[in-house]
């Protein structure tokens, strides 16, 4: 069995799926520290042949937990990034088919970037008919108990608890991973190889590594096969 894990990210890329379709148990790591200006406040759209930030706004204060950090509903966010995407993607294909939905989900009363970030990401798993099974690390283990381990030891624990065999790791754990402390837990490692793959979109350049609402505006129901394209 394969376990990975990822912060809760605003509209993921088409690789951050991909990450979960190739898992058993894909596992929201939402009690560690925020990181101020990443993605889990925020990604890009396309317009004009670039990429725009698409962003939700949040109280923050240094130190916060995923989990603690609010969204600042004192700034009518939600007014802009549904004008935002009205006016980048009227024109797409699928436009019609999951504007609607989207809009509905942005309006909701969230106060918590957190649960947020993870229902739009079950709504795409759902739409996808991707049945990977998702867990909640908070829910896992303590945050107190999590607050006193260093990081590699804190993913191995997450992944043991799964009784996954094998971590699937973004390629930037390259650079962090304690190996070792996955071989002595007879857990192995795998790092994740995403070439991303070009689609329909707007515009005459094809711009990379952008929102998954990107590629479903201009793909509808061919996405799942697309992000299936880059794990090849």
């Amino acid at each position: 069995m394969i376990c990975s894990i990822h912060q809760p990210q605003s509209f993921p890329w088409l690789g951050y799926f991909a990450k979960i379709m190739t898992s058993d148990t894909f596992i929201f790591l939402d009690n560690v520290q925020y990181k101020k200006n990443e993605y889990q406040n925020r990604n890009r759209i396309k317009y004009d042949d670039k990429a725009h930030w698409l962003t939700i706004p949040v109280k923050y204060r240094f130190g916060q937990y995923i989990n603690e950090v609010e969204i600042n509903n004192t700034v009518n966010w939600r007014r802009k990034v549904i004008n935002s995407l009205q006016t980048y993607y009227a024109k797409s294909p699928y436009f019609n088919q999951f504007f609607p939905i989207i809009k509905e989900l942005i309006n909701k009363d969230y106060t918590s970037l957190n649960i947020f970030n993870i229902d739009f990401t079950l709504w795409v798993l759902n739409f996808m008919e991707i049945n990977t099974q998702t867990l909640i690390s908070s829910q896992i283990i303590s945050t107190d108990t999590f607050r006193e381990l260093p990081r590699s030891e804190k993913l191995m624990m997450l992944v043991h608890k799964t009784e996954a065999s094998t971590y699937l790791s973004g390629q930037g754990g390259k650079e962090y991973l304690d190996e070792d402390i996955f071989k002595k837990n007879n857990i192995n490692i795998h790092y994740q190889k995403y070439i991303h793959p070009k689609y329909t979109q707007n515009g005459e350049e094809f711009v990379s590594h952008l929102s998954i609402l990107d590629l479903l505006f201009n793909e509808g129901k061919n996405s799942k096969s697309i992000i299936l394209e880059g794990m090849k």
